[in-house]
């Protein structure tokens, strides 16, 4: 091990980026040890995105959740991690990396006990909410520490593509962990995952991974924080009124006060001489066009896995170990595309590349609007595995145009911009996939004579409500109730499938008009 090797990883890091790249500041073993140490809170954090789409009907029938409750569950966790990620990064240069990335960890891991054994729809939307201010110091640091880590260029490169990978990976492999779980333990289980991955974090990083901070980091923004928090959230209950509510709800008031907020930060940021979110990088090349490629993508993927699981549970009637070895192949061709399509990348250009693989995900939403209420779960699966490739491969292209389409020096507010745009996409594919179908749905249904007022307001309201209240019905009422509830429920994902193949449609567009400048973008590197 040479003298540069030991100072990498042994003194604590002063300096806000890397020291210069030189041939012989390559990374020891004990460097590869730290990026499978910090791989940790990444697969947690993305695998608590998508696991609790399968644990939500055990939730639901447990809990009784609102329609409202029900999204608000899923939703309150990437909200407030959106929210916060930029806010959590700037903190970490100003009080440390690493020890941020330890408070995220403890924090997590007692408030996923907490919600383990939430009591109500209202507690666990709490203990959810608690989790997304915790999980945005993790994100942040690990990426942070791994430019600390891996000084020579071509092995940082590397250890970030294993971190995207990771992140992506542990996306794809939420709902079959969550089916597993499930199928076996309390729907809590999910969230006491995170103990046994974080216990060993929090031993192995003092020992592995140097300190490292930004010795003249900008303030901590509390007004911008407080702002991109007021911008998010009033759009997202917006668009859930109005969904729930229609007009009568204060949707449209709530959606414009947000935008306005957004508008608001936007402009701080652009006053600011330290701002906490350079928006000033949507102007180079092609980085704003790979953002909303990645938002679109992900708005899509979280909204398919939202009404997919309901269907293959309370519809198919598969356990939950069965719904997700169901989406297993589109699991496994997602990850395959994502360390496929590199090697394409480097002949064609991601305009051609990433379209075509947009186009292909249109494809998987369009099999599901043409056979949603089929018997079938064949439909469902190759559904899964078109939108699995063309989400995988053109993620990577996107997230690898990010980066480089910045300048060195702001790498982390675009590796912090590219985290945002996946948590806020996260939150949209079921605010607005989600609320539509939950619209129609309560819209559609026909209760069968019979029902109290009670359970005719549980019927109307989810799919598992009405799955619950035909379990205490007569046998020959309990039937027409599960038959009608079943037929509104994918009448309405024939509807968020078609506007599935809408936005794949566009953020297909968008990578034509946008990723004009590979070659401009990769000059920054």
């Amino acid at each position: 091990m040479t003298d540069t090797n030991q100072t990498a990883l042994h003194t604590n890091e002063t300096t806000a980026a890397p020291a210069p790249d030189t041939p012989t500041a390559r990374a020891p073993r004990r460097a590869w040890f730290a990026l499978a140490v910090l791989m940790l809170p990444v697969l947690l954090v993305s695998v608590d995105n998508t696991v609790l789409s399968f644990a939500l009907p055990a939730i639901s029938l447990d809990l009784a959740p609102t329609a409202a409750q029900q999204l608000w569950i899923i939703d309150a966790y990437p909200l407030v991690l959106a929210g916060l990620l930029v806010a959590m990064g700037s903190a970490g240069d100003r009080y440390g990396r690493r020890r941020m990335l330890l408070i995220g960890s403890v924090g997590f891991a007692v408030l996923s006990v907490v919600a383990a054994f939430a009591p109500t729809a209202e507690a666990l939307i709490a203990s959810r909410a608690a989790l997304g201010f915790f999980g945005a110091m993790l994100m942040p640091s690990t990426l942070s520490l791994l430019r600390t880590v891996f000084v020579e260029r071509e092995q940082r490169r590397l250890a970030i593509a294993i971190w995207a990978s990771g992140f992506a990976a542990g996306s794809a492999l939420g709902p079959l962990v969550g089916g597993v779980l499930i199928e076996h333990f309390h729907w809590g289980s999910v969230f006491l995952l995170a103990v046994p991955v974080l216990v060993p974090l929090l031993i192995l990083v003092p020992l592995l991974i140097p300190e490292s901070r930004d010795p003249a980091p900008g303030r901590i923004d509390i007004p911008s924080t407080l702002l991109s928090l007021a911008a998010m959230v009033p759009v997202v209950f917006g668009i859930k009124s109005l969904a729930t509510e229609g007009l009568a709800g204060f949707g449209i008031q709530a959606i414009v006060f947000g935008l306005f907020c957004g508008i608001w930060f936007v402009r701080r940021q652009l006053k600011s001489r330290s701002p906490m979110l350079d928006v000033r990088l949507f102007r180079q090349g092609s980085f704003g066009g790979a953002v909303l490629v990645n938002l679109f993508s992900v708005i899509a993927l979280v909204g398919f896995l939202y009404f997919v699981s309901q269907h293959l549970q309370l519809i198919a009637g598969l356990s939950p170990v069965a719904a997700g070895l169901a989406l297993l192949p589109g699991l496994v061709a997602m990850i395959i595309a994502g360390l496929a399509v590199v090697p394409i990348a480097r002949r064609v250009r991601p305009r051609v590349l990433v379209p075509v693989a947009l186009l292909l995900s249109a494809g998987g939403y369009a099999v599901i609007a043409c056979f949603a209420t089929a018997d079938s779960i064949a439909p469902v699966v190759i559904a899964f595995m078109m939108l699995g490739v063309g989400i995988g491969a053109a993620e990577t292209v996107s997230n690898e145009l990010i980066l480089s389409s910045a300048p060195p020096e702001k790498a982390g507010a675009a590796s912090a911009v590219s985290e945002t745009a996946y948590e806020l996409g996260a939150v949209l594919g079921t605010a607005v996939l989600g609320s539509i179908l939950a619209a129609h749905y309560s819209a559609a249904i026909v209760l069968p004579n019979g029902l109290t007022a009670a359970q005719a307001a549980t019927a109307s309201e989810t799919l598992a409500g009405a799955a619950t209240v035909a379990e205490q019905l007569p046998t020959a009422i309990g039937d027409q109730l599960a038959a009608s509830a079943a037929l509104a429920f994918d009448e309405g994902v024939v509807i968020t499938s078609l506007i599935g193949v809408a936005l794949m449609v566009a953020a297909a567009v968008v990578a034509v008009l946008a990723l004009r400048n590979p070659k401009g973008a990769a000059a920054h590197e």
